[in-house]
């Protein structure tokens, strides 16, 4: 059963930049950990404090196998530690989703 992370976090405004080069960060270390990156999301129009992550997974087993090869990649480890250093991540939650068959990576049929 594919299952999807999503990671809401509140973010601190004014360090925008900070939280963006974190997720780019996760962009190379993710998909090396085995995880499925689907995105990370800042704020656009409306709250300028709420970004989103999502990550999928085959399975909770593969969840597993992906958190062990995060704590020993580096950079990871490095990630994380400059969120909390730099304190631009002030809260984080976590949600599984299963995915519903036939409704991801569909393309666009006619453009817009």
């Amino acid at each position: 059963m594919p299952l999807t992370c999503f990671i809401r976090y509140q973010i601190d405004p004014f360090q925008r930049d900070a939280f963006q080069a974190y997720a780019e960060a996760w962009g190379r270390i993710i998909p090396r950990c085995g995880g499925e990156l689907i995105g990370y999301f800042l704020p656009y129009e409306g709250s300028n404090d709420v970004a989103w992550g999502l990550i999928g997974f085959d399975d909770l087993a593969a969840y597993e196998r992906y958190r062990a090869a995060l704590r020993r990649d580096a950079e990871g480890r490095a990630n994380f530690e400059r969120a909390q250093r730099e304190r631009f991540i002030l809260r984080e939650e976590r949600s599984w989703l299963q995915d519903v068959a036939g409704t991801r990576e569909r393309r666009r049929e006619l453009a817009p």
